[in-house]
């Protein structure tokens, strides 16, 4: 037991490190999707097809594929294709994949937050003389935003699990960086400290959104 601990002891310095590639890459990931998927759900419910057919599209392609192959397909298959997009570096790949994706998963949250706001609100807010636009800047998305804080605490949580994936390229993130330790050291020991640091992971940002939410959300 004593040895098993040793071993555990000596392993963490490299799994920090490497969870700290997986923090990143989370964080950012999701940071970046909030954006493009903010603009994605927007464009889906405009009454304009050439915005909403193509936003529609968007979301279609990257929901219906799993994000595995669409890592792949960006970081081997792009440059193939196009080589000015060759991204040789593994994180700049798993930012591009993970954030393109998430992005549409995003943009139906942020859409079904917006449209479960009463009709009622813009119809009030134009009698008032304000622009749609305005409406929805001042009126619709205040209201809107409080309710999309679980559905997207629950996807961030969702992506730093899956963060795990980016394995298969060989960027060193905690997955990776925990079975390059097991084939070398001919220990599987290994894969509990790997487990823990993901349950500390998941249970802090847990714990962070739960104190957003009743902090911020909605209770009608």
């Amino acid at each position: 037991m004593e040895d098993a601990l040793l071993r555990i002891a000596g392993w963490m310095p490299a799994l920090l490190q490497a969870t700290v590639i997986t923090a990143k890459l989370t964080v950012i990931s999701v940071s970046v999707a909030l954006v493009l998927g903010f603009f994605l759900a927007i464009g889906k419910i405009s009454s304009n097809p050439l915005i909403s057919k193509p936003a529609s599209a968007y979301v279609f392609l990257f929901r219906g594929t799993p994000l595995l192959i669409q890592l792949l397909f960006i970081y081997y298959v792009l440059p193939e294709l196009f080589p000015v997009f060759d991204l040789k570096d593994p994180l700049m790949a798993a930012y591009v994949a993970f954030s393109l994706n998430v992005a549409a998963y995003l943009a139906e949250i942020i859409r079904a937050a917006i449209q479960s706001i009463d009709k009622g609100q813009m119809e009030a807010a134009r009698s008032l003389g304000l622009t749609h636009g305005q409406a929805m800047r001042l009126v619709i998305i205040p209201q809107s935003y409080r309710r999309m804080i679980p559905p997207i605490c629950n996807e961030f949580v969702m992506v730093l699990k899956d963060t795990s994936i980016v394995a298969i390229i060989s960027l060193p993130d905690l997955a990776f960086k925990t079975s390059q330790i097991a084939a070398t050291k001919s220990s599987q020991l290994v894969y509990l400290p790997a487990a823990a640091i993901y349950l500390v992971l998941t249970a802090g940002f847990t714990i962070l959104f739960n104190w957003l939410e009743k902090k911020f959300s909605l209770y009608e």
